[in-house]
């Protein structure tokens, strides 16, 4: 039996599925099992599945696409080891994830999750993701709500964590509803029960070059597909979890304001933004969130705006 389970889920990424695959088959580290769950793509990211021979990997195809969070949850349903990974196809990892993150496992062995930090690629450019922990933080467990709320920087995204099988199982895996925050929905589900281990050493590669149209961050969601209107049954915890209070009111802050400016979600907008404790948020935030709405939507604007002459002038 293998130690890691890697299940990638695969939906017309054909021009980055190569590099993502080989990122894994080249890992230094080889105790592994590499699950692709093939989600009915359309673009020939199938014929580059196909040119793989390698006795490690094993394609699970649907004929449609049923999303991403169904997608993983039948790749952990059939893998055989007892720690599962997730690597998204238009990412890869550096040589030594597996390695590093195995050696982790062993040095803290009693975590529910674990975690590294990672290199943020844009415009053919890496930096390090400004994650909430001190620079001289080398390894062992982290506060996830603490860290997650100085920055508002993912300590845990999809493509960076590993965790044992059994807590993924006990924990009810990704929820298919929500189709922005998955991922997040689940680790605070897991991290406010079981002890969270940091690696603090850049193993991974977020890309964020694709194509903005396939980062759902991007869009705006309705509320039953948004993580911040779905966190009713720990609703209790912001009033006995000051962590996990700060932590989402900061995002609710940060995430709300397009929602404001929407005709369609302002009135849930408004709901999710009476619950902040708007005294433990900086003097900034408060007042951005007391203009008129006319001159909210102008200072959006302006930003916007600057940010594509910005890009451009790149």
């Amino acid at each position: 039996m293998p130690l890691f389970s890697v299940v990638i889920p695969l939906y017309n990424k054909k021009n980055h599925v190569a590099k993502c695959i080989e990122s894994v088959l080249s890992q230094s580290f080889d105790d592994y099992e590499l699950i692709v769950i093939e989600n009915g793509s359309t673009d020939g990211s199938d014929e580059v599945l196909a040119h793989y021979n390698d006795s490690r990997l094993r394609v699970y195809p649907f004929k449609d696409n049923v999303g991403v969070s169904n997608a993983r949850n039948k790749g952990v349903e059939i893998a055989s080891a007892p720690y599962v990974t997730f690597l998204d196809a238009d990412d890869w990892w550096e040589p030594t994830f597996l390695e590093e993150m195995a050696g982790l496992i062993k040095r803290h062995p009693d975590a529910g999750i674990y975690g590294t930090s990672y290199w943020i690629v844009k415009g053919s450019q890496r930096k390090l993701a400004p994650i909430g922990v001190k620079a001289d933080f080398t390894e062992g467990e982290i506060n996830y709500c603490k860290v997650y709320a100085q920055t508002l920087c993912m300590p845990l995204t999809s493509i960076t964590v590993a965790m044992p099988k059994k807590v993924f199982d006990e924990t009810g895996g990704f929820n298919p509803q929500l189709s922005l925050g998955e991922d997040f929905d689940l680790w605070i589900r897991i991290t406010l029960k079981h002890k969270v281990v940091f690696l603090n050493k850049p193993l991974c590669n977020y890309n964020q070059d694709v194509n903005n149209a396939a980062h759902s961050v991007f869009h705006l969601h309705a509320p039953k597909h948004h993580f911040l209107w779905n966190l009713g049954p720990l609703e209790h915890l912001e009033q006995t979890n000051p962590d996990y209070k700060q932590l989402i009111d900061n995002m609710r802050c940060y995430n709300l304001q397009k929602y404001l400016l929407d005709r369609r979600f302002r009135n849930d907008a408004r709901t999710e933004l009476a619950k902040v404790d708007w005294l433990r948020q900086p003097s900034s935030i408060r007042r951005l969130y007391r203009l008129p709405l006319w001159l909210l939507r102008l200072r959006s604007n302006l930003l916007a705006t600057g940010a594509k002459i910005k890009k451009n002038i790149r």
